[in-house]
């Protein structure tokens, strides 16, 4: 399941996964709230707190996921993504070179911090 994350400042939209996440998840909370910020701010910096694993991603939501950032791909400034797996954190480093923008992984106890980055200019 997808929730959005309310309380962050107006130009970041950030979610929060949690259980099994399908492609209604992505369909109905994710793409419509990364328009919403795009055609607000011209740009999307993203907040993504993973509480579940990303196994537990269903292929639908893949493939939603990937439609998200090829929609979007020219509006990307910065993506953080806060999970407990180390290879999500690696991943999320790595994703930097294949998109425009700037992505960073956290750990759960750094929440803050991503906020925080995500904000900078």
């Amino acid at each position: 399941m997808l929730t959005e994350i309310v309380g962050l400042p107006e130009n970041i939209f950030g979610v929060r996964a949690t259980g099994e996440v399908h492609s209604e998840d992505l369909k109905n909370v994710l793409l419509p709230g990364l328009k919403r910020t795009a055609d607000r701010f011209g740009e999307i910096r993203y907040l993504l707190v993973l509480d579940t694993d990303v196994k537990n991603f269903t292929a639908g939501a893949w493939v939603q996921d990937a439609k998200a950032g090829f929609q979007n791909f020219s509006k990307w400034e910065k993506i953080a993504v806060v999970s407990a797996e180390k290879g999500v954190e690696w991943f999320t480093d790595i994703f930097t070179i294949a998109t425009p923008g700037s992505s960073k992984g956290f750990k759960p106890n750094e929440i803050e911090e991503a906020k925080a980055w995500l904000v900078k200019n």
